[in-house]
């Protein structure tokens, strides 16, 4: 196992996979893949997940495990899901090609006003308002 280095720092590196196996089998807690502060006594694995935090600490010396898990609530859960913090990489790919498919019906929605607008008269001021309200909303309320 890595040490620190002689400047009092902590040494960064994965977790083993031998280490990782054993917070599997023992504790249900996936570390795989997972990036561990080494110092000369102690071995330190963040684990953030969305709307939560967790860590855990095994002394190198005596095998002494501290686990601490938190949750923040339903709505912390939503938040980091919708911001796709310490979510992963296949939600990271599905809220890109959603924004990517709002993107295409926003400019396909735009095409459909321009192409109904002749006939309706408060098209275009609505968008305007649209955009407008909104940004005054935000100037004038938001500090």
């Amino acid at each position: 196992m890595p040490a620190a280095s002689g400047s009092g720092r902590d040494a960064k590196s994965m977790v083993p996979p031998v280490l990782a196996d054993w917070l599997s089998h023992e504790l249900d807690i996936d570390a795989s893949g997972r990036e561990a502060e080494w110092s000369a006594d102690e071995v330190y694995v963040s684990l953030p997940r969305p709307g939560g935090d967790a860590w855990i600490s095994l002394a190198l010396d005596t095998g002494e495990t501290q686990y601490e898990k938190t949750t923040r609530g339903v709505i912390s859960y939503l938040n980091d899901l919708h911001k796709g913090r310490n979510t992963g990489h296949a939600w990271s790919l599905f809220l890109d090609l959603f924004a990517l498919a709002c993107l295409v019906f926003s400019v396909t929605g735009l095409f459909l006003l321009k192409l109904h607008a002749a006939g309706r008269v408060a098209t275009w001021p609505l968008v305007g308002l649209g955009l407008v309200v909104p940004l005054l909303l935000v100037i004038l309320f938001i500090h």
